[in-house]
């Protein structure tokens, strides 16, 4: 019995030696870390230049111990001279002043007279009785000696104010200490008074050793302060730098 479905609606035959599909190709990994989404121009704050690269100095160089030793030595063979000098021309009898003899330098200002000062600068702690009084100024005068070399060890050649401040101290303490040493009391000899006010004002007498000291804890006085200040400045610097946060904040602000 002969079929009455039409051919043209079966499916046709497969053939059996057709190449199979090609594998599909695998997909990208992913990367392990997602890059972050670009920020928005409105969004973006301006940068300034980078930093610059500054190349950190080497070792300062120290002060001279020949220059330490060259100033001590000056200013105090200049006290030591000095007095030598008082002593033996202003402590004998002058008959005319009915007294010890005094040398007129600037008149109504200065005279060169002599004088016993058991108490340090400026008859600092004159009345302390002797038991107390010398050996707590020996005591003093040695410590301020070992002070003064062991700062020194560690100034730098171009602090100049601090270099010859130290020397200068350490002369003049060495030259009272010398007198204490041997006499239990200091030479002093420059009588200084002046009028002011319509009153006169009489310093207290002194020595070469005083003013070595005074311009010695002077000049101290001024590396300190400018270095403090350099200090201040550099750090202000950093701070205030082109491109750091605290300046784009002030720009901003």
């Amino acid at each position: 019995m002969q079929s009455d479905a039409d051919p043209r609606l079966e499916p046709a035959p497969v053939p059996t030696d057709a190449a199979p599909n090609p594998p599909e190709a695998p997909l990208p990994p992913l990367p392990a870390v997602l890059p972050p989404p670009p920020v928005p121009s409105f969004m973006r704050i301006a940068e300034g230049p980078p930093p610059a690269v500054v190349a950190q100095p080497g070792p300062r160089e120290r002060a001279s111990t020949t220059f330490l030793t060259v100033v001590t030595v000056v200013s105090l063979v200049a006290d030591l001279a000095t007095k030598g000098w008082a002593k033996d021309r202003l402590s004998a009898f002058d008959p005319k002043a009915h007294g010890l003899r005094r040398v007129e330098v600037v008149k109504g200002h200065i005279d060169f007279i002599f004088a016993q000062n058991p108490g340090g600068a400026w008859s600092f702690l004159r009345g302390l009785p002797d038991s107390l009084r010398r050996p707590f100024f020996l005591v003093v005068s040695a410590a301020a000696i070992v002070f003064i070399v062991t700062i020194y060890q560690r100034v730098n050649k171009d602090q100049l104010a601090m270099k010859w401040g130290l020397p200068l101290a350490l002369g003049g303490a060495m030259g009272n200490l010398a007198d204490r040493i041997r006499y239990g009391w200091v030479v002093d000899f420059i009588d200084f008074s002046m009028k002011w006010g319509g009153r006169d004002h009489h310093w207290p007498t002194f020595n070469v050793a005083d003013i070595a000291i005074v311009l010695g804890v002077g000049l101290m006085a001024i590396d300190m302060l400018r270095t403090r200040g350099l200090h201040v400045h550099e750090d202000h610097a950093v701070v205030a730098a082109p491109g750091s946060p605290s300046a784009l904040g002030r720009s901003a602000g």
